[in-house]
């Protein structure tokens, strides 16, 4: 099938898959790798490797999903779960509460609302933005009862925080996995980089709705006692002392400063020994390596090697059903790169092409409000777009990194009651789910507007 008719299919496909993952709970991965085989069938790939009358070599089915998945995992496999344990090692030795507290320090505990929000925003980075809520909460209860701000309000700037660096910035896995989807993943310190740009909007949206909500929606535990205190203190107990602002930062920024002096001297043009080693140490997987053997070091610090084991095993059993998503993600993409769409829209382009920035978002805004999950929607739309990247018209780095940032706006609109975050932050905030419609709900939508925003601005300046 070539044509008009195969777009349609593609479009009743994406529907389809969304309603397997949101209406009959079947699993992303299973409902990805379905639709992926049925609309390769009906795309036309041969079931079987073929060699045409011009010698061409054409691949079959199989060839084409086993090359989709096994080209994601060898790209992204091994950083995913290097970003991945690290943070889940910054959570084990405190580490997050210390960034926490430099966050403070830094903001004030006058601006609460503003503290609480850089402070998730900071601790999002290496850490999933569930339990990074879940981690910050007892210090969220314990400001508003040092503070007297409203619950919600510091509820609300929490939670924009966290979320924006879990759609924007790597070493989170859905941005490194759009990233490397779209062939930025060698570059994964320009995505840093534009994603820290691109989080100003939804950051100063998400402040001021925080504000504005707060005098609107009351939170049932706004009338908090001296126990939110000592649950704070408690916390803080647990890790008989929190690491160093140094030992804190180190597992996160030593990644970025040496992925920072490989883009320097390949900007140079150096070369030798030296620029070897440099690129070497520089290169994603070897610098989130560094990183990990900095948060070791640290663990190792605060006594609690002998967990090191358990912390591996569980971070692996995360990142697992992370990784399959993602390499399925990686499939759909290659099917659809081995069809003739492709060529199709290439010809017809016009009004893609119009649309520019706002076609990955609104994509990735439609599959994340439909099934949930921001990791999905990342890497699900990155594997759709990927292939029609020279279509829409970016080429460089610096565009397609823009498109991956679009897609992170859209993987934040909107978080609704089939979000996994929606219910930790309702719950944990002690809201009852009408008042999360109401707060977090309604702030991924004026978030993701402002984040598309700007990102539709940078696209005007930057090329």
């Amino acid at each position: 099938m070539t044509g008009f008719p195969l777009i349609i299919v593609f479009v009743l496909a994406i529907i389809v898959m969304i309603v397997m993952i949101s209406k009959f709970k079947i699993h992303p991965f299973v409902s990805i790798m379905l639709i992926s085989l049925v609309l390769g069938l009906i795309a036309g790939i041969p079931i079987v490797d073929k060699v045409l009358d011009d010698g061409t070599k054409v691949s079959g089915l199989a060839s084409v999903i086993g090359a989709g998945f096994s080209g994601t995992f060898s790209s992204i496999g091994i950083v995913i779960i290097l970003g991945a344990l690290i943070g889940s090692i910054l959570e084990e030795t405190g580490a997050a509460l210390k960034l926490a507290d430099m966050v403070i320090k830094l903001v004030g505990e006058k601006n609460p609302v503003l503290a609480m929000e850089l402070m998730g925003w900071v601790v999002s980075i290496p850490v999933f933005c569930d339990s990074g809520f879940v981690i910050l909460n007892p210090i969220r209860k314990a400001l508003v009862q040092r503070t007297k701000e409203s619950s919600v309000a510091m509820t609300v700037g929490l939670a924009s925080g966290l979320y924006i660096a879990h759609v924007f910035i790597p070493p989170t896995p859905g941005p490194i996995a759009a990233a490397s989807t779209l062939g930025i993943g060698d570059n994964l310190l320009l995505v840093m980089g534009l994603g820290v740009v691109c989080s100003i909007f939804p950051l100063a949206a998400g402040f001021f709705f925080a504000k504005y909500i707060g005098k609107k929606v009351k939170a049932d535990d706004e009338a908090a006692d001296a126990e939110t205190v000592k649950t704070y203190e408690e916390l803080v107990a647990e890790y008989d002392h929190l690491p160093s602002g140094f030992s804190s930062l180190a597992p996160i920024i030593v990644p970025i400063i040496l992925m920072s002096f490989s883009s320097i001297a390949a900007m140079a043009k150096m070369s030798g020994g030296f620029a070897d080693l440099i690129a070497f140490l520089g290169t994603p997987i070897i610098a989130l390596a560094v990183g990990t053997a900095f948060a070791a070091a640290q663990l190792a610090g605060a006594k609690k090697m002998d967990q090191f084991y358990d912390i591996c095993n569980n971070t692996l059993k995360t990142v697992g059903p992370i990784l399959f998503v993602t390499a399925a993600g990686g499939v759909l993409g290659k099917v659809i790169s081995s069809s003739d769409m492709v060529n199709y829209i290439s010809q017809h382009a016009t009004i893609l092409s119009a649309m520019g920035i706002f076609f990955p978002f609104l994509l990735s805004a439609i599959l994340k409000s439909a099934q949930g999950s921001s990791t999905v929607a990342l890497t699900t739309t990155a594997g759709i777009v990927a292939p029609l990247l020279p279509v829409l018209g970016f080429t460089t780095p610096v565009q397609i990194t823009l498109v991956c940032m679009a897609i992170g706006a859209g993987a934040m609109t909107v978080s609704h009651a089939n979000d996994s975050y929606f219910w930790v932050v309702t719950n944990f905030g002690a809201m009852s789910p009408d008042r999360g419609y109401k707060t977090q709900t309604m702030n991924t939508l004026v978030m993701g507007i402002a984040a598309i925003l700007e990102i539709a601005l940078l696209s005007m300046i930057l090329h």
